[in-house]
């Protein structure tokens, strides 16, 4: 039997880096590049200062560093869910929780819409699935200028029938060089949601008190956090902000969103190994949601509702990150 080599699109496959195509975006000192797996932004940096915590190219990304979560955030409780009194059953992504974690989106492969110098489109055709029957057209674009980084996220219903929805980014932040227990953050939010210490289930929704409440920018210092905040101070344009800085360094980042995210997820990246070489405090994940942990279950009242897209009904939502 002949052998023969790869085929040249066998070829230009092993050649792509693992976190997929690579978009480059620059304005002034700032760039950032986006990976097409996930729709992820690999990397943030301005005048030559990381603003998010990067991975190389040719790695399989870590967990969800900037991946863009579609079509829902967070976890659905159990992997478990009801919409439209039907029961559904979902893969579960974080079996060590026993959760649906992320959405669909995160390590699918996206495809380039268009881009330039300071921009970047990219679409991804959400196939009905067993545990999500429907289908979404999602596109997400990332534009870089004078303002920062912002990326859009705008999902379609192709389906003919409604659907449940919702989208986050998922960016770990970078203050400055010091360690996160230095960093100083800012969370304007009244509420937070309760979770089970082990699994994250949420168990109800309280006012800020005590070690979470950093409505007035204070030091993270040992404080472990992986919640949900809502009910959120905006400015007069409807904009909120978190705000984390390294007051050695003098530097530090800003995301802010608009009112399609009424909540947002902090998380100071603990892990249980305490390995800092594996990623342990690494960051501040810092992720505006158009829902909370567990809206995807109609069943779970007390965690507030998810958007439901009917057929051909479209939802945009956006997000920026500069340096503060």
């Amino acid at each position: 039997m002949e052998r023969r080599g790869p085929t040249a699109a066998a070829a230009r496959e092993r050649a792509r880096p693992r976190s997929g195509d690579q978009y480059e975006l620059r304005h002034g000192a700032a760039s950032a590049v986006i990976a097409s797996v996930g729709a992820s932004l690999r990397e943030y940096r301005d005048d030559d200062r990381d603003l998010v915590v990067p991975y190389p190219a040719d790695a399989v990304r870590p967990a969800y560093r900037g991946a863009t979560l579609v079509p829902w955030p967070n976890r659905v409780i159990g992997g478990e869910y009801a919409f439209g009194g039907v029961v559904r059953r979902l893969d579960l992504s974080e079996p060590e929780r026993g959760h649906a974690l992320h959405g669909l989106g995160a390590w699918r492969s996206w495809e380039l819409v268009e881009a330039d110098a300071e921009a970047v489109s990219l679409r991804l055709l959400l196939d009905p699935t067993l545990g999500y029957p429907w289908r979404l057209e999602i596109t997400t674009t990332f534009a870089l200028g004078a303002d920062g980084l912002t990326q859009q996220v705008r999902a379609v219903n192709l389906d003919d029938a409604p659907a449940p929805y919702g989208t986050a980014p998922h960016p770990y932040l970078l203050a400055g060089p010091g360690p996160l227990e230095s960093w100083s953050l800012e969370v304007p939010a009244e509420r937070v949601q309760l979770v089970e210490p082990e699994s994250l289930t949420p168990i109800g929704i309280a006012r800020v008190d005590g070690e979470l409440d950093f409505r007035t920018a204070r030091s993270i210092g040992s404080t472990s956090i992986d919640h949900a905040y809502t009910d959120l101070r905006r400015d007069e344009r409807g904009v909120a902000s978190v705000v984390i800085t390294d007051p050695q360094a003098g530097t530090g980042v800003r995301m802010s969103w608009d009112e399609q995210c009424p909540w947002v997820q902090v998380h100071t990246a603990d892990l249980p190994s305490g390995d800092r070489a594996l990623g342990h405090r690494i960051g501040l994940a810092v992720e505006p949601m158009t829902c909370a942990p567990g809206a995807m279950d109609e069943r779970r009242k007390h965690v507030g509702t998810i958007t439901v897209l009917a057929p051909g009904d479209d939802h945009t939502a956006s997000w920026t990150l500069a340096p503060a």
